[in-house]
């Protein structure tokens, strides 16, 4: 396992260069995944449905991992193009980024986060449950996804 890599998390515009390169990382590494098909059911974030998009930067400013989160019409927000790039995996930095969400979702008053990965990423899957994310059915554009698997978690203040 790797050692711990410092990150400082801050919030950016979605369609920063260094975001958009990331969301391309993580893109690409569906596709290969998934396979090059439209595979992502329901409407692509933008920057006006991702108003909270955080990156992730080591010391020496490279952009390593992003998430942001998409305020859902029924309250709580939904977890988008969380990623962090390989050469940091195992480092700590998809938890730093999974919490810095977090706290961004409770300064907005919401209490509850729910997120989709798919079927084909059991790394992810097993991330999202030690971090305290139980699995949940399949809402919204994922109803009826064969890849999808939807999970939430309750935030305490």
């Amino acid at each position: 396992m790797p050692d711990p890599i410092a990150v400082t998390i801050t919030r950016e515009h979605f369609d920063a260069p260094d975001g958009a390169a990331l969301r391309q990382a993580q893109r690409d590494e569906l596709d290969a995944r998934y396979g090059r098909d439209d595979h992502e059911p329901g409407a692509k974030p933008t920057a006006d449905s991702v108003p909270i998009f955080l990156v992730a930067r080591t010391a020496d400013g490279t952009a390593v991992g992003c998430g942001g989160l998409r305020p859902l019409p029924d309250g709580g927000a939904e977890i988008k193009r969380m990623f962090v790039h390989p050469s940091a995996r195992g480092a700590g930095v998809s938890t730093a980024i999974l919490r810095a969400l977090e706290d961004e979702a409770r300064g907005l008053g919401l209490d509850r986060l729910v997120l989709e990965t798919g079927t084909a990423q059991p790394d992810a899957i097993r991330f999202y449950q030690r971090e305290g994310y139980t699995p949940i059915p399949l809402f919204g554009p994922y109803v009826g996804s064969p890849l999808s698997l939807c999970f939430a978690r309750a935030l305490t203040p």
